[in-house]
């Protein structure tokens, strides 16, 4: 089992430049400490006769064709919808900052 220290957990705060008192240090390495051992007892498992599992939904991806099911306006239709906030072919709207 790999021994995590307060002055390693301090080392990885410091890194990430995180600060963190004395208790929270002790705290923090018993809790690595832990993650670590229960990540070895997993890593024990005989898990060659499992299938892996990617998805439990069963759901599928629906795919279908990209087309245009009907024609789009012309960009000259766009523009008359916007009345007189047209500026070199283009609609004018208000500043936002």
């Amino acid at each position: 089992m790999t021994k995590i220290t307060k002055d390693t957990v301090k080392k990885m705060a410091q890194l990430g430049n995180i600060e963190i008192t004395e208790d929270e240090a002790n705290s923090f390495a018993l809790d690595i400490e832990r993650t670590l051992a229960y990540i070895d007892q997993l890593k024990e498992l005989d898990t060659d006769s499992i299938e892996p599992t990617y998805q439990v939904t069963g759901l599928k991806n629906v795919w279908r064709k990209d087309v245009i099911e009907k024609p789009s306006p012309s960009r000259d239709d766009l523009l008359q919808c916007a009345g007189n906030n047209i500026l070199n072919s283009q609609i004018k709207v208000p500043k936002v900052l």
